[in-house]
């Protein structure tokens, strides 16, 4: 795995997922960096919250993964 240093002004949203397909979402901050501070934490933190809460969002996603599979795929 590689090491980000995020800087004062970036945030960045983590996804993990299980072999069972549990998806967990996490926003990662500068480590000097309050975790409310910024416009990059405030658009990941919306991000993230829809990833996890809007059912609607979380298809065109799946949408848009699975398309991609079978473009990478028929290739």
């Amino acid at each position: 795995m590689t090491a980000i240093t995020l800087e004062a002004n970036q945030a960045a949203i983590i996804v993990k997922t299980s072999e069972e397909g549990v998806i967990d979402v996490e926003v990662a901050y500068a480590e000097d960096s309050p975790e409310d501070d910024g416009f990059a934490a405030a658009i990941c933190e919306v991000v993230a919250q829809k990833l996890v809460e809007d059912e609607k969002f979380q298809e065109e996603i799946m949408m848009l993964v699975e398309g991609e599979d079978e473009e990478v795929e028929s290739d």
